[in-house]
């Protein structure tokens, strides 16, 4: 019996370790789901140069353009938004009054579309800002999505000369979820409540190949230890849900850190090959049911958040404010923070330009 489950787990190890690139990327995204009813998404942010992130407060009635040239898609924000930003360029990571949260995450394998003519356009900066700014929920955004409203556009990263590649998950106060993926030139949607897991490469479908080989071996058997994306994925997919589910909502935020803190990789680490296989910079935790969204940077001594019910949202009386973190969210805050957000000028979202049609 024993040598049976250690050939099994060799095969999981195996074929994890098949199904990863070997430029593995960073970034793990979870979904606790409580017997109480909570609904709590943690994500961890790894890369090897500080990605310049600030926390933003967006209230309703923004006017945006997507920023892809000529043909960019343009709307008015229906809700209001507490934002990550990524070099004050584009939403990292986010939630919206309504209660759906936003992460974006590293994908080696996207390979987004060439507009045709007629399409609207949306530069990849603004991808995840005009889910938070337009729906209320993942089946109203997938709903939404599914009629490939707009081409995503994406350019380079910033100080870097390698293309943005990227994927999104949605979650919301009903523990729905969604995974949106562009391979080969076409968008897949992944949406089922059970796909609480998301990590990096490989592709969400792979993911999911790989949860069902370690959910064979057993959690309590053995997990895979490094920081490599399927190894994380397996971690968090086992103890996202080996975690006590009947606890109290702040205990069920702890619990959620915890296993966000479980996966990351630690502070100063890179693996020389592999540039974004990197230390984790900064971790978020949104709690769905109380609105309440934390961050937790790796050079500060504990979390604060932000108590989203206290934030003006409305249009008439909202204000753009933005709570700066300094150079690599070193700033210390603690509690709730919201009283420290100043006004400002919202940022330019980074632009790319529309290839001909």
């Amino acid at each position: 019996m024993l040598l049976k489950k250690c050939r099994r787990t060799l095969l999981a190890c195996a074929v994890g370790l098949a199904l990863v690139p070997a430029a593995s990327q960073a970034c793990t995204r979870a979904v606790f789901l409580g017997d109480n009813g909570q609904v709590i998404t943690g994500r961890s942010m790894d890369w090897k140069l500080d990605v310049g992130t600030n926390l933003w407060i967006f209230p309703r009635g923004e006017k945006r353009n997507g920023a892809a040239g000529p043909s960019s898609i343009e709307w008015t924000s229906k809700y209001g938004s507490v934002i990550a930003s990524g070099y004050d360029l584009a939403s990292t990571d986010g939630a919206n009054e309504k209660g759906l949260n936003v992460n974006l995450l590293w994908l080696v394998e996207s390979e987004y579309p060439t507009p045709n003519k007629g399409d609207k356009t949306l530069s990849m900066s603004l991808w995840g800002q005009y889910v938070l700014d337009n729906f209320a929920t993942v089946a109203e955004a997938v709903d939404a999505l599914e009629k490939n409203p707009f081409v995503v556009l994406s350019d380079k990263v910033p100080n870097e000369e390698r293309l943005a590649t990227l994927h999104l998950s949605m979650s919301d106060s009903s523990g729905d979820s969604a995974i949106i993926e562009y391979i080969d030139g076409k968008q897949h949607i992944h949406h089922s409540r059970k796909y609480q897991v998301m990590t990096n490469s490989p592709t969400f479908d792979q993911q999911l190949a790989i949860k069902d080989y370690w959910q064979e071996v057993g959690g309590l058997n053995m997990l895979p230890g490094t920081s490599r994306a399927a190894d994380r994925f397996a971690r968090a997919s086992f103890y996202i849900d080996a975690v006590p589910r009947n606890l109290s909502d702040d205990k069920a935020v702890a619990s959620v850190l915890s296993v966000m803190r479980n996966v990351s990789t630690p502070y100063g680490m890179t693996v020389a090959d592999q540039p974004n296989n990197s230390s984790t910079r900064w971790r978020t935790v949104f709690d769905h049911q109380r609105s309440l969204y934390y961050f937790d940077s790796v050079l500060s001594p504990g979390a604060f958040w932000v108590d989203m019910t206290k934030v003006d949202f409305s249009a008439e009386t909202g204000k753009v404010m933005k709570l700066d973190l300094g150079p690599e969210q070193s700033t210390v805050y603690m509690g709730e923070v919201l009283e420290q957000f100043k006004p400002s000028k919202p940022f330019k979202f980074l632009p790319v330009q529309t290839p001909e049609v």
